[in-house]
């Protein structure tokens, strides 16, 4: 069983050599903790965004979506509170003069760098990231990339519901990238300057938020389950008094047992009617909602789970990852690499081998990839031993292999293999697909 700390190291060689993430602009020496999504890692991003998407937006009557942009009038950040209060703690060592979140200090008074005992009083910094729009860089041409997506869902707030006809309760959902210039970045995908976000806003009645609060917990708990995280390795943590965000009625962190400790992979958050009432008062735009029932209009309050992208990822990752001793085809005991992915989260969903490089397995191999391509994400292997083929599709975590044999071109039938539990099927090929779509549905 590998160490916790040797099991992220793993984690970020195989995620590289298999094609998951590569460090950014590497050949010129990376760039500031983020990373690029190689074939299997932009595949694995896809399907977490549709699983997410279908659960959240289309699995609910009363939910829509929005897709905003990242530009946005920089009146926005004033009326929402981010100029002022969206900022970071920070302590500087006085000796190196590096700058450190307090609560990623193992020793609170050490420089985890030079080592000098030397730390500063904390100080606020904002982690906005400031740009220019147009050709003049001067205060009027100030905007920000955003720092969250939820704003663009407040913004359009009155515009979505007038043209969905939504009556409440009611959600409208985004997934969208967001920037923080974050001080202290680290532990591979977790905090990075650029990720993206799952977010869904849910317009409640005022006073009626935390019974949809309990719910959306429940939900986006439930939601982690589904796709592989046990429940021992999940946790709730609700945010005390004096570290709610100024928005924050009350706010609820799903954390995830990362090989590096407990942390949060999704927050869900009560608030209120701030953005609203903010956005409302700093426009002069109305943006109350109707309630034809009552016969008035009313300002409504908002329930907020908010995900991480990146950080599912991860989470999903991380707990795929296993080493496991099996027997190989000589009969020695070796060890095999993993990744046991939902498979429905899974990049590759299925990967075509002839036994040998031959000509009629060749073809047979790619007509049968060719029948599956626009069902599923195929990958066609005839480099090397059947059994090191195998070995690759499980690092990769692709989660059926098929094998024409010489067999197949008798009986027109073909070997399945299960990445998790190694057993073989021989299917017929007439049936390969009604096999696979049952193995393979979202459900």
């Amino acid at each position: 069983m590998a160490k916790k700390n040797d099991t992220m190291e793993k984690l970020v060689s195989l995620a590289k050599r298999r094609g998951y993430v590569f460090p950014s602009s590497e050949i010129y020496g990376g760039f500031g903790s983020t990373w690029d999504y190689g074939p299997l890692g932009t595949e694995l991003i896809r399907n977490i965004k549709e699983a997410w998407w279908r659960d959240v937006v289309l699995a609910h009557d009363n939910v829509v979506g929005i897709n905003a942009s990242i530009l946005m009038s920089p009146e926005i950040w004033k009326a929402s509170g981010h100029l002022e209060h969206f900022s970071d703690p920070l302590v500087e060592c006085g000796n190196c003069r590096r700058r450190f979140r307090p609560d990623d200090l193992a020793k609170p008074d050490q420089c985890p760098v030079c080592g000098k005992k030397q730390l500063g009083e904390a100080r606020q910094f904002n982690t906005m990231f400031k740009t220019f729009v147009g050709p003049v860089e001067d205060e009027a041409a100030v905007a920000y990339l955003r720092p969250e997506t939820a704003q663009a869902i407040f913004v359009n707030f009155k515009s979505v519901q007038q043209a969905s006809r939504a009556r409440m309760p009611f959600g409208i959902a985004q997934i969208g990238k967001a920037f923080r210039n974050e001080i202290t970045t680290g532990n591979f995908l977790f905090r990075t300057r650029e990720f993206e976000q799952m977010e869904m806003e849910f317009f409640v009645e005022p006073g009626d938020d935390e019974r949809w609060f309990d719910f959306w917990v429940k939900e986006r708990v439930d939601w982690f389950h589904r796709y592989g995280i046990p429940e021992e390795k999940l946790q709730l943590r609700a945010h005390d008094p004096e570290e709610l965000a100024h928005y924050s009625l009350g706010t609820t962190d799903i954390e995830y047992e990362f090989p590096f400790g407990w942390s949060e992979i999704e927050g869900i958050a009560r608030r209120g009617d701030y953005d609203l009432r903010m956005h409302q008062e700093a426009s002069g735009k109305d943006l109350t909602y109707f309630d034809q029932a009552a016969n008035e209009h009313i300002l409504p309050w908002v329930v907020e789970p908010s995900a991480g992208v990146d950080r599912a990822a991860l989470a999903f990752l991380s707990q795929a990852y296993a080493e496991e001793e099996i027997e190989s085809a000589k009969g020695e005991m070796e060890t095999r690499v993993v990744l046991k992915l939902d498979p429905r989260l899974a990049p590759t969903k299925v990967a075509f081998f002839p036994l040998i490089k031959k000509e009629p397995l060749q073809e047979m191999a790619h007509r049968l990839q060719d029948e599956s391509r626009f069902e599923w994400t195929t990958f066609y292997d005839e480099a090397g031993a059947i059994g090191r083929r195998y070995r690759r599709q499980d690092e990769a975590g692709t989660p059926f292999c098929v094998t024409v044999d010489f067999d197949s071109l008798e009986d027109d039938a073909v070997t399945v293999r299960d990445r998790d539990t190694l057993k073989q099927d021989r299917v017929a090929v007439a049936e390969l697909t009604a096999y696979l779509r049952e193995k393979l549905a979202w459900r």
